[in-house]
């Protein structure tokens, strides 16, 4: 499960470097909360790296689900991303805001529809425009993209049954990236109709703490290894994430991924589908 670790991350520095190469397409995958203002595409609007295009995790989703950002076939994603101007073979560079949410989450995506050549800009727009980087305003029209079939590999992600499966095998780790207060039930969820809790058996580790407060940047790996460590993972053995609704988890994700992990999963529909009334079972309290 563990690999010789391919650090997924591009500094500034490099990204700065290689702007003007042609085969190096960028994409804005800020994510906020419903009802969180000023919209992501309004900020994108008013300022992103020169030549990137808005990737909405919203939209390049399942449309015919009930449930938020559901991942799409992959006839949709190739279409969606070729018109973004992506195409086959080159280098996708993701970056957000600089909080993290949601750059790991459209990284994963293009794993699981088979795109290897994805990175992720490390301090996102917030470090780029911290080093007095060049930004650019309105709207993006990028030249649509040549994109091949793409297909999902079903290993990258879980659905609702095979969480319910494990409740009794136990034979993949679950962790948690929601706050501890969300995630104990103590503080309800932000999505309204949803039970407050976690699933049974999962473990804890609120996303941010991967994240040095002071610098904004993911923390060191070693430093990374003993976060997973104290929330209870054997980094040996099978791991799924889960959050909300499928997005933060994915920062999880990476870092399971910066460490060498190989193998690891992320629970598609999380608390979105799992706390619905009426769904599989809730625990509550600490871990």
């Amino acid at each position: 499960m563990t690999s010789t670790t391919d650090d997924p991350l591009v500094s500034t520095e490099w990204l700065a470097a290689h702007l003007g190469d042609s085969r190096v397409k960028v994409i804005d995958a800020t994510f906020k909360m419903p009802g969180v203002l000023p919209l992501p595409i309004d900020d994108f609007r008013g300022a992103h790296i020169p030549g990137a295009a808005f990737f909405d995790v919203d939209a390049v989703s399942d449309h015919s689900s009930t449930l938020p950002h559901m991942y799409p076939d992959g006839a949709q994603f190739a279409r969606d991303v070729a018109a973004l101007g992506i195409s086959d073979g080159d280098t996708v560079v993701v970056y957000d805001a600089g909080g993290w949410v949601a750059a790991p989450r459209a990284w994963w995506m293009f794993l699981s529809f088979g795109h290897r050549d994805v990175r992720i800009l490390e301090g996102g727009l917030k470090k780029w425009r911290a080093e007095g980087r060049a930004v650019e305003a309105g709207d993006a029209h990028p030249k649509p993209g040549r994109y091949g079939a793409a297909r999902l590999d079903a290993n990258f992600i879980r659905g609702q049954a095979q969480l319910v499966a494990n409740l009794d095998a136990k034979a993949e780790q679950v962790i948690d990236a929601r706050a501890a207060g969300r995630f104990d039930g103590s503080v309800a969820e932000p999505r309204a109709g949803l039970r407050s809790g976690h699933i049974p058996g999962s473990r804890n580790l609120p996303y941010n703490q991967l994240i040095d407060s002071e610098t904004g940047m993911m923390k060191p790996l070693a430093d990374l290894r003993r976060v997973f460590e104290s929330a209870g993972l054997d980094l040996a053995r099978p791991v799924v994430t889960t959050c909300g609704s499928g997005v933060s988890a994915a920062v999880l994700t990476l870092a399971l991924y910066r460490l060498g992990v190989r193998g690891s999963a992320l629970y598609d529909g999380s608390w979105s589908e799992w706390g619905l009334e009426g769904g599989p079972p809730v625990a509550t309290g600490a871990a």
